[in-house]
């Protein structure tokens, strides 16, 4: 077997794999069917998957039985990375504190701050917050450390260039999270929902974080539990709940949602990164921003 042939065995091994996880874990049946289709398709390619894409791009994979531009953009990661972040997140190894401490000029405690306070799981999140001013609202971190934060990750990140992607371009309204969010901690307190065991913080394997697997619409919504270090040492592990969504296979992030500590929205839920939306929802005022704008507030 060539090295072209055995890596479109391991995409379509882990694209099988998303597609069992996904399965026990209670998802739609067409998208499970739609991560195995994608799955045989990569492995009954005549030629390697990453020739192929060099010589036509994204294009080129969107155009192949089955795969679609979230599929493509998951292949292209593989490729250029060696990780499927969404694959990470289904087996509950997500560990973004341990990420960012890989970029020199990030210890375990600034990137344990960098996760609590902007609530970002990506080197892309991370490198966007450093170019947009976010990063110099986290404690320890001021304009030098900040252009040198900046630095390594344009080295580090610049072998996937490919495949990376900036913030969504439309999200989903506050309130489809802030039901998301209900609907999650309300079935996870009943015991209604299915249980990953994630491999940190967990010595022995237990299956005890629930996940939820939703549509609002067109949106597809992933619900767990905040499983990271700064979580556990708060003891919010249960308060903290990390959405993920997706919409027509081209729209995709993630927000956190927490209880408010302080201020107007004290002991209400809150989207980070929204705050200003969820005080006039909570208010009962109309959105003055939507979707669209949502990743610019956060800015």
């Amino acid at each position: 077997m060539s090295e072209g042939e055995r890596a479109n065995a391991r995409i379509a091994e882990r694209l099988r794999r998303a597609a069992e996880l996904l399965e026990a874990q209670g998802e739609n049946p067409f998208r499970v069917r739609a991560y195995r289709r994608a799955a045989e398709t990569v492995a009954t390619l005549s030629r390697p998957i990453e020739e192929l894409w060099r010589e036509g791009g994204t294009a080129a994979l969107e155009a192949l039985p089955g795969i679609g531009p979230s599929l493509a953009r998951a292949i292209v990661e593989m490729l250029t990375t060696g990780r499927w972040a969404q694959l990470e997140r289904l087996e509950g190894a997500v560990a973004p504190e341990d990420l960012f401490a890989t970029v020199p000029g990030i210890g375990p405690k600034l990137a344990r701050d960098i996760h609590e306070h902007l609530h970002i799981d990506t080197l892309e999140d991370l490198e966007l917050a450093a170019h947009d001013g976010r990063l110099l609202s986290v404690p320890g971190v001021g304009p030098r450390r900040a252009a040198q934060i900046r630095a390594s990750l344009a080295e580090i990140l610049s072998r996937g260039r490919p495949w990376r992607r900036g913030p969504p371009a439309e999200e989903p309204e506050v309130a489809l999270l802030l039901d998301v969010d209900e609907e999650y901690r309300r079935r996870a307190a009943a015991d209604d929902l299915p249980k990953i065991a994630p491999r940190r913080f967990n010595p022995e394997g237990k299956a005890w974080l629930p996940v939820l697997h939703t549509r609002r619409g067109p949106w597809y919504f992933t619900a767990l539990f905040s499983n990271t270090a700064r979580a556990h040492e708060l003891g919010r592990v249960g308060d903290w709940v990390v959405i993920y969504f997706e919409k027509d296979d081209a729209v995709s992030g993630q927000r956190t949602i927490v209880t408010e500590q302080r201020g107007p929205l004290a002991g209400l839920r809150v989207v980070r990164g929204r705050e200003r939306e969820c005080l006039r929802f909570y208010r009962g005022e109309p959105s003055r921003e939507g979707g669209a704008a949502a990743a610019a507030q956060s800015g």
